[in-house]
C-alpha cells in the first residue's frame, strides 16, 4: 500500500480528472479544456490535450479509484479499483459496489479488453504513459485526468462533468458542506475546540497524516480542529499525504485526541502502551480512537470524508 504516499498516485492521491465541459452547440470552443457537442455525443479534451468522444450515457464504465465520485453520483463502474489481486478494495464503498468485480490499479490492458469498456477514465498520467494511452484508446474512448484535480472537490466536479452530471456534483459538494459545517458546530457545543491528529500504525511503524491531506482536510478545515505543533512541522517537509514519523519524535505530540488506522487486525496495543507516549495527553485522559482499514480514513471524497465526521462525532462528541 506504498502508493499512499505519493500525491499523485494510488492512495491519497494515485489517480486523478482533469477538464472542464461546457455544451457549446457544434461550434467549438476556444478553450482546450471544455467540450465540442457532436449529435448525442460530446468530444472532451483531456489533461494530455486528446480528443475524447464520449457517448451520451456511456454503461460500461472504469475509473479505477474514482469510485467515490462516482458513488456519490449514482453512477455504477463495470470494475472496481484494487491491490494485491484483489485481496484490498476500498471496503467503505462496499455497500455500493459488493457485486462490482475488481480491476488492477494499474489496469493491465488484458483485464481492461475483458470488460469490454465504452469508456476509461484515469486518474493520472503516469498510469496512461509512454505507449500505453494508445493501448488503452484501442480498448475504449479514454479520458486522463491531470495534476490540478488533486482536491478531492475538484475530482468530484470533473467526474461530474465528464458524465454531464455537474448539478448533481455541486448538489453533493453543498449536501456535504452543511453535514460537516453541523458536525463542526456540535463538537465546538460538546468538547469546545480541542487539538487532534490521525496516525497510520502499520505494523508499529507511525505515519502521520499531513494538515492539507486526506483525513487532515477533514479535521483541521471541515471540522476546525486544531492542528498540532508536531503536525504542522511534519506537514511543511511532508513529501506525501502520509509521512512516516519516529516513535521518540512522536512523543512530542500535543494532541487532545488521537485517532489511529490500524494496518492490521492486531491493532495498536504494543505501539500505544508503549512507556515513551504514556505522557501524550490523548493517550494519558484515554481519548484514543482506533479503525482498521476497512474505513474510510485512508481515502478522500465525499463518501469518505462523511463516514469519517461520522467516526469523529461518535469517537468525541457522543
Amino acid at each position: 500500500m506504498t502508493n499512499f504516499f505519493k500525491k499523485n498516485s494510488l492512495f491519497t492521491g494515485i489517480l486523478l480528472f482533469s477538464m472542464l465541459l461546457a455544451a457549446c452547440g457544434n461550434q467549438s470552443s476556444p478553450s482546450a479544456d471544455k467540450a465540442k457537442v457532436n449529435h448525442s455525443n460530446r468530444v472532451l479534451t483531456d489533461s494530455l490535450g486528446h480528443e475524447v468522444t464520449v457517448s451520451e450515457s456511456p454503461q460500461r464504465i472504469i475509473a479505477p479509484y474514482l469510485e467515490d465520485h462516482l458513488v456519490a453520483l449514482g453512477i455504477k463502474p463495470v470494475a472496481q479499483w484494487s491491490v494485491k489481486g484483489g485481496t484490498s478494495i476500498q471496503d467503505y464503498l462496499q455497500e455500493s459496489l459488493k457485486d462490482i468485480p475488481t480491476i488492477e490499479f494499474d489496469l493491465p490492458f488484458e483485464a481492461v479488453t475483458s470488460f469490454n469498456p465504452d469508456l476509461i477514465v484515469i486518474g493520472s498520467s503516469e498510469i496512461a504513459e509512454g505507449e500505453k494511452y494508445e493501448q488503452y484508446r484501442k480498448i475504449a474512448p479514454t479520458y486522463v485526468m491531470g495534476t490540478e484535480d488533486n482536491n478531492w472537490r475538484n475530482k468530484l466536479l470533473k467526474v461530474g462533468e465528464i458524465f454531464d452530471q455537474t448539478d448533481k456534483a455541486k448538489e453533493v459538494l453543498t449536501d456535504y458542506d452543511q453535514f460537516a459545517k453541523e458536525a463542526k458546530e456540535d463538537i465546538h457545543n460538546k468538547v469546545g475546540n480541542p487539538s487532534a491528529t490521525v496516525i497510520w500504525n502499520i505494523n508499529n511503524t507511525i505515519y502521520m497524516v499531513s494538515d492539507t491531506a486526506s483525513s487532515g482536510i477533514v479535521l483541521y478545515e471541515d471540522l476546525g480542529l486544531k492542528t498540532p505543533s508536531l503536525v504542522k512541522e511534519v506537514s511543511a517537509s511532508a513529501a506525501g499525504d502520509w509521512s512516516q514519523v519516529s516513535l521518540e519524535k512522536f512523543v512530542q505530540i500535543d494532541a487532545d485526541y488521537l485517532f489511529v488506522i490500524n494496518s492490521d487486525r492486531a491493532g495498536s496495543s504494543t505501539l500505544l502502551n508503549d512507556p515513551l507516549l504514556a505522557n501524550i495527553p490523548a493517550i494519558k485522559n484515554g481519548h484514543v480512537y482506533e479503525f482498521d482499514q476497512s474505513s474510510s480514513w485512508l481515502y478522500s471524497g465525499a463518501i469518505a470524508n462523511r463516514q469519517i465526521i461520522e467516526n469523529v462525532l461518535n469517537s468525541i462528541a457522543k
